[in-house]
Protein backbone atom coordinates (compact mmCIF):
# COMPACT_ATOMS: atom_id res chain seq x y z
CA UNK A 1 0.00 0.00 0.00
CA UNK A 2 1.13 3.54 -0.73
CA UNK A 3 1.19 5.94 2.04
CA UNK A 4 1.12 9.67 1.78
CA UNK A 5 2.05 10.14 5.54
CA UNK A 6 4.22 7.82 6.63
CA UNK A 7 7.31 6.76 5.10
CA UNK A 8 8.26 2.92 4.95
CA UNK A 9 11.35 1.74 5.21
CA UNK A 10 12.56 -1.94 6.20
CA UNK A 11 16.27 -2.97 7.24
CA UNK A 12 17.00 -6.60 7.64
CA UNK A 13 13.88 -7.66 9.90
CA UNK A 14 13.62 -4.41 11.67
CA UNK A 15 10.55 -1.56 9.62
CA UNK A 16 11.10 1.97 10.65
CA UNK A 17 7.67 3.86 10.06
CA UNK A 18 8.19 7.43 10.16
CA UNK A 19 5.75 9.84 10.89
CA UNK A 20 6.15 12.30 7.86
CA UNK A 21 3.88 15.66 7.97
CA UNK A 22 7.14 17.93 8.73
CA UNK A 23 5.27 21.25 8.07
CA UNK A 24 2.18 20.26 10.86
CA UNK A 25 4.95 19.18 12.97
CA UNK A 26 3.49 15.75 12.31
CA UNK A 27 0.55 15.87 13.71
CA UNK A 28 -2.21 13.23 13.56
CA UNK A 29 -4.60 13.90 11.57
CA UNK A 30 -7.52 11.43 10.58
CA UNK A 31 -5.71 10.28 7.20
CA UNK A 32 -2.37 9.73 9.19
CA UNK A 33 -4.28 7.80 11.81
CA UNK A 34 -5.94 5.40 9.24
CA UNK A 35 -2.37 4.83 7.30
CA UNK A 36 -0.90 4.07 11.11
CA UNK A 37 -3.92 1.62 11.24
CA UNK A 38 -2.66 -0.02 7.68
CA UNK A 39 0.93 -0.17 7.98
CA UNK A 40 0.75 -1.89 11.70
CA UNK A 41 -1.46 -4.76 10.37
CA UNK A 42 0.52 -5.06 7.54
CA UNK A 43 3.50 -5.06 9.57
CA UNK A 44 2.16 -7.57 12.25
CA UNK A 45 1.27 -9.33 8.99
CA UNK A 46 4.92 -9.68 7.29
CA UNK A 47 6.76 -12.48 8.42
CA UNK A 48 10.53 -10.54 7.61
CA UNK A 49 9.54 -8.05 10.46
CA UNK A 50 10.91 -8.56 13.94
CA UNK A 51 10.84 -5.36 14.94
CA UNK A 52 8.75 -1.86 14.56
CA UNK A 53 10.37 1.58 15.39
CA UNK A 54 8.33 4.56 15.24
CA UNK A 55 9.78 8.22 14.64
CA UNK A 56 8.81 11.36 13.26
CA UNK A 57 10.44 13.77 10.09
CA UNK A 58 13.03 16.07 11.38
CA UNK A 59 14.23 17.63 14.37
CA UNK A 60 11.41 19.19 16.05
CA UNK A 61 8.87 16.90 16.50
CA UNK A 62 8.01 13.05 17.01
CA UNK A 63 4.24 14.19 16.63
CA UNK A 64 3.09 17.20 17.84
CA UNK A 65 -0.50 16.51 18.86
CA UNK A 66 -3.90 16.26 17.03
CA UNK A 67 -4.79 18.26 13.76
CA UNK A 68 -6.40 20.83 15.85
CA UNK A 69 -8.27 21.71 12.69
CA UNK A 70 -10.30 18.80 12.33
CA UNK A 71 -10.61 18.62 16.39
CA UNK A 72 -12.45 22.04 16.04
CA UNK A 73 -15.41 20.73 14.10
CA UNK A 74 -16.31 17.90 16.34
CA UNK A 75 -19.75 17.95 18.10
CA UNK A 76 -20.43 15.11 21.00
CA UNK A 77 -21.21 12.20 18.47
CA UNK A 78 -18.41 12.68 16.02
CA UNK A 79 -15.98 12.94 19.46
CA UNK A 80 -17.50 9.92 20.94
CA UNK A 81 -16.22 8.22 17.13
CA UNK A 82 -12.97 10.38 17.20
CA UNK A 83 -11.67 8.94 20.66
CA UNK A 84 -13.05 5.67 20.14
CA UNK A 85 -11.51 5.31 16.57
CA UNK A 86 -7.67 6.40 17.80
CA UNK A 87 -8.12 4.24 20.85
CA UNK A 88 -9.00 1.11 18.86
CA UNK A 89 -5.45 1.74 16.76
CA UNK A 90 -3.59 2.76 19.32
CA UNK A 91 -4.44 -0.62 21.13
CA UNK A 92 -3.02 -2.13 17.74
CA UNK A 93 -0.15 -0.81 18.66
CA UNK A 94 0.30 -1.65 22.09
CA UNK A 95 -1.21 -5.36 21.74
CA UNK A 96 1.06 -5.87 18.40
CA UNK A 97 2.75 -9.63 19.24
CA UNK A 98 6.23 -7.68 17.44
CA UNK A 99 7.91 -5.18 19.57
CA UNK A 100 7.14 -1.68 18.56
CA UNK A 101 9.67 0.73 19.70
CA UNK A 102 8.80 4.95 20.27
CA UNK A 103 11.99 7.44 18.91
CA UNK A 104 11.05 10.46 20.44
CA UNK A 105 12.82 12.86 18.42
CA UNK A 106 11.22 16.09 19.49
CA UNK A 107 7.64 17.37 20.77
CA UNK A 108 5.27 14.23 21.57
CA UNK A 109 2.29 16.05 22.60
CA UNK A 110 -1.30 15.20 22.95
CA UNK A 111 -1.61 12.43 20.40
CA UNK A 112 1.84 12.33 20.17
CA UNK A 113 2.00 11.31 23.25
CA UNK A 114 -0.63 9.06 23.80
CA UNK A 115 1.33 7.17 20.67
CA UNK A 116 4.49 6.85 22.52
CA UNK A 117 2.39 5.57 25.62
CA UNK A 118 0.98 2.73 23.39
CA UNK A 119 4.43 1.42 22.10
CA UNK A 120 5.89 -1.21 24.19
CA UNK A 121 8.59 1.19 25.19
CA UNK A 122 10.40 5.22 23.94
CA UNK A 123 13.66 6.25 24.05
CA UNK A 124 14.18 10.33 23.07
CA UNK A 125 16.53 12.44 21.87
CA UNK A 126 17.76 15.33 24.67
CA UNK A 127 15.91 17.87 22.77
CA UNK A 128 12.17 15.52 23.49
CA UNK A 129 9.30 17.32 25.04
CA UNK A 130 6.10 14.91 26.50
CA UNK A 131 2.70 16.37 27.45
CA UNK A 132 -0.85 15.91 27.45
CA UNK A 133 -1.93 19.92 27.33
CA UNK A 134 -5.51 19.05 26.15
CA UNK A 135 -6.66 20.65 28.61
CA UNK A 136 -5.56 24.03 27.30
CA UNK A 137 -8.14 23.39 25.04
CA UNK A 138 -10.94 22.60 27.47
CA UNK A 139 -10.66 18.91 26.50
CA UNK A 140 -9.12 15.61 28.24
CA UNK A 141 -6.68 13.11 26.58
CA UNK A 142 -9.09 10.74 24.48
CA UNK A 143 -6.82 8.56 23.13
CA UNK A 144 -5.83 6.50 26.08
CA UNK A 145 -3.44 8.87 27.78
CA UNK A 146 -5.40 9.25 31.43
CA UNK A 147 -5.06 5.53 31.47
CA UNK A 148 -1.71 5.02 30.06
CA UNK A 149 -0.08 7.40 31.38
CA UNK A 150 -1.17 6.43 35.34
CA UNK A 151 -0.44 3.08 34.79
CA UNK A 152 3.56 4.42 33.48
CA UNK A 153 4.25 6.20 36.12
CA UNK A 154 3.10 7.01 40.00
CA UNK A 155 -1.19 8.37 38.91
CA UNK A 156 -0.07 11.81 41.27
CA UNK A 157 2.09 12.56 38.98
CA UNK A 158 0.25 11.19 36.05
CA UNK A 159 -2.81 14.06 37.09
CA UNK A 160 -0.56 16.96 37.96
CA UNK A 161 0.41 16.27 34.28
CA UNK A 162 -2.57 16.51 32.70
CA UNK A 163 -4.50 18.90 34.80
CA UNK A 164 -1.74 21.61 34.38
CA UNK A 165 -0.98 20.24 30.92
CA UNK A 166 2.77 20.86 31.94
CA UNK A 167 5.81 19.43 29.52
CA UNK A 168 8.11 17.27 30.92
CA UNK A 169 11.36 17.21 29.18
CA UNK A 170 13.65 14.35 27.95
CA UNK A 171 15.54 14.25 31.55
CA UNK A 172 12.24 14.32 33.70
CA UNK A 173 10.99 11.88 31.47
CA UNK A 174 13.66 9.37 32.29
CA UNK A 175 13.42 10.13 35.78
CA UNK A 176 10.14 9.48 36.23
CA UNK A 177 10.66 6.57 34.01
CA UNK A 178 8.08 7.54 31.16
CA UNK A 179 11.61 7.00 28.57
CA UNK A 180 14.25 3.80 28.98
CA UNK A 181 17.14 6.07 27.08
CA UNK A 182 17.89 9.27 26.06
CA UNK A 183 20.44 10.01 23.55
CA UNK A 184 21.84 13.19 21.37
CA UNK A 185 19.36 13.62 18.30
CA UNK A 186 22.20 12.68 15.99
CA UNK A 187 22.32 9.50 18.30
CA UNK A 188 18.93 8.29 18.72
CA UNK A 189 18.15 6.37 15.07
CA UNK A 190 21.20 4.38 15.68
CA UNK A 191 20.49 3.55 18.93
CA UNK A 192 17.09 2.88 18.37
CA UNK A 193 17.98 0.12 15.33
CA UNK A 194 20.65 -1.31 17.84
CA UNK A 195 18.17 -1.75 20.43
CA UNK A 196 15.31 -2.93 17.72
CA UNK A 197 18.19 -5.49 15.85
CA UNK A 198 18.98 -6.84 19.46
CA UNK A 199 15.75 -7.67 20.09
CA UNK A 200 15.27 -8.89 16.47
CA UNK A 201 18.02 -11.62 17.12
CA UNK A 202 15.59 -13.22 19.91
CA UNK A 203 13.02 -15.73 19.44
CA UNK A 204 10.11 -14.47 17.81
CA UNK A 205 8.08 -16.97 19.69
CA UNK A 206 9.46 -15.91 22.63
CA UNK A 207 9.12 -12.16 22.40
CA UNK A 208 5.30 -12.50 21.41
CA UNK A 209 4.78 -14.81 24.90
CA UNK A 210 6.82 -12.37 26.71
CA UNK A 211 4.55 -9.34 25.52
CA UNK A 212 1.32 -11.04 26.05
CA UNK A 213 2.12 -11.83 29.75
CA UNK A 214 3.69 -8.19 30.66
CA UNK A 215 0.39 -7.04 28.78
CA UNK A 216 -1.96 -9.46 31.37
CA UNK A 217 -0.33 -7.51 33.58
CA UNK A 218 -2.03 -4.54 32.82
CA UNK A 219 -5.50 -5.86 33.09
CA UNK A 220 -5.48 -8.61 35.18
CA UNK A 221 -5.32 -9.47 39.02
CA UNK A 222 -1.54 -10.27 40.36
CA UNK A 223 -2.92 -13.97 41.01
CA UNK A 224 -4.31 -13.67 37.72
CA UNK A 225 -1.68 -12.70 35.90
CA UNK A 226 0.70 -15.06 37.70
CA UNK A 227 -1.88 -17.77 36.29
CA UNK A 228 -1.37 -16.19 32.96
CA UNK A 229 2.42 -16.20 33.06
CA UNK A 230 2.62 -20.24 34.34
CA UNK A 231 1.08 -20.76 31.57
CA UNK A 232 2.97 -19.03 28.89
CA UNK A 233 5.77 -20.48 30.21
CA UNK A 234 4.52 -23.77 29.77
CA UNK A 235 3.91 -23.14 26.07
CA UNK A 236 7.33 -21.32 25.72
CA UNK A 237 8.50 -24.84 27.06
CA UNK A 238 6.90 -27.06 23.82
CA UNK A 239 8.67 -24.55 21.03
CA UNK A 240 11.40 -25.64 19.70
CA UNK A 241 13.23 -22.64 19.87
CA UNK A 242 12.91 -23.40 23.94
CA UNK A 243 15.06 -26.81 22.57
CA UNK A 244 17.40 -24.82 20.94
CA UNK A 245 17.79 -21.92 23.33
CA UNK A 246 18.68 -24.55 26.43
CA UNK A 247 20.90 -26.32 24.02
CA UNK A 248 22.78 -23.24 23.14
CA UNK A 249 23.78 -22.54 26.43
CA UNK A 250 24.74 -25.75 27.65
CA UNK A 251 27.36 -26.27 24.37
CA UNK A 252 28.63 -22.53 25.09
CA UNK A 253 27.50 -21.34 21.18
CA UNK A 254 24.96 -18.83 19.95
CA UNK A 255 21.40 -20.15 19.65
CA UNK A 256 20.44 -20.51 16.12
CA UNK A 257 15.95 -19.87 16.82
CA UNK A 258 13.75 -20.74 14.20
CA UNK A 259 10.95 -19.26 15.70
CA UNK A 260 8.71 -22.12 16.21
Amino acid sequence: MDYNNLILAINESVAVVTINRPDKLNALNIQTMNELKSIITELNNNDDVSVIILTGSGEKAFVAGADISELNKLDMLAAKKFSEHGQEIFNLIENSHKPVIAAVNGFALGGGCELALACHFRIASENAQFGQPEVNLGIIPGYGGTQRLSHLINSGRAIEYILTGSMIDANEAFRIGLVNHVYSQKELMTKALELANKIAAKSRVTIRHAIEAVNASKVLSLKEGLAREASIFTLCCGTEDFKEGTTAFIEKRKPKFKNS
